[in-house]
C-alpha cells in the first residue's frame, strides 16, 4: 500500500501526494549535474553514431535521386530521338492524333516524377527548384516543358504549355511545340517569351 488514503487520490490530494515525492531541484545547475559523467559520455556517443547515420542515409537518398534523374534523362533523349525519327510508343502517339485529355495526363504524370531537392544543411535551393526562376544565361533543353507566350489567332497573346524542340544562339530563339495542339503547331519564339518549368520540387521542411 501507498500508506494513504483513498481520499487523497482525488483533487488537491493527488497533487501534494506527488509534490511531496518530488525531488526539489533547487536550480537548472543541479538538474544538469544530477547526470553522471558515465551516462553524459554514453549520451554523447549515442548522438554522434544518431548524426553519422543520418548523414549516411542523407547520401544514399542523394544519390538515389541523382540516379532517377539521370534515367529520367536517357529515357527523355531516346523518347526525343524517336519522335524525330517519326517512331512512337502507345503512350505518345503522333501529335496530329493524339488526344488532350492524354497529353494533360502525361503532363501530370511528368509532374508527380518531379525529382525532389534536398540540400545539406545550410546549402541554397537551385535555380528552376519550386518557384525559383531559372538564371538569366540558362538555356532550355530539348525536351523540357516551358511556358510560352505567343500570338493566337485573334493576335491577342496568350501562354501555353509547349515543349522545346530547339535553341538558336544566333538568332536567340527558341523552336517550341505547343503541346495543348491537335495540329503540328510550332512556334519561334525569343528567349523573353519563354519561362522554363521548374526541374525539382521544393522540399516542404
Amino acid at each position: 500500500t501507498t500508506g494513504i488514503g483513498t481520499e487523497s487520490l482525488h483533487g488537491p490530494g493527488l497533487h501534494r501526494f506527488a509534490y511531496r515525492r518530488t525531488p526539489r531541484r533547487s536550480s537548472p545547475t543541479h538538474s544538469a549535474n544530477a547526470v553522471s559523467p558515465y551516462y553524459r559520455t554514453k549520451l554523447r556517443g549515442l548522438y554522434t553514431t544518431a548524426k553519422a547515420d543520418g548523414e549516411a542515409e542523407c547520401n544514399i537518398l542523394r544519390k538515389a535521386l541523382d540516379k532517377i534523374a539521370e534515367i529520367k534523362s536517357i529515357i527523355e533523349e531516346r523518347r526525343i530521338a524517336a519522335r524525330n525519327a517519326g517512331h512512337y510508343n502507345d503512350v505518345e502517339l503522333p501529335r496530329k492524333t493524339m488526344r488532350r485529355g492524354v497529353l494533360m495526363t502525361i503532363l501530370q504524370q511528368s509532374a508527380m516524377t518531379l525529382p525532389l531537392w534536398i540540400g545539406k544543411p545550410g546549402d541554397r535551393p537551385p535555380p528552376l527548384c519550386g518557384a525559383i526562376p531559372a538564371s538569366g544565361d540558362y538555356v532550355v533543353k530539348p525536351g523540357d516543358k516551358v511556358a510560352a507566350r505567343v500570338k493566337g489567332l485573334d493576335a491577342d497573346e496568350q501562354w501555353i504549355l509547349a515543349e522545346t524542340v530547339s535553341y538558336s544562339p544566333t538568332t536567340n530563339k527558341y523552336e517550341v511545340d505547343d503541346i495543348d495542339e491537335e495540329g503540328k503547331e510550332r512556334h519561334s519564339l525569343s528567349r523573353r517569351r519563354i519561362i522554363p518549368l521548374p526541374q525539382w520540387k521544393a522540399n516542404p521542411e
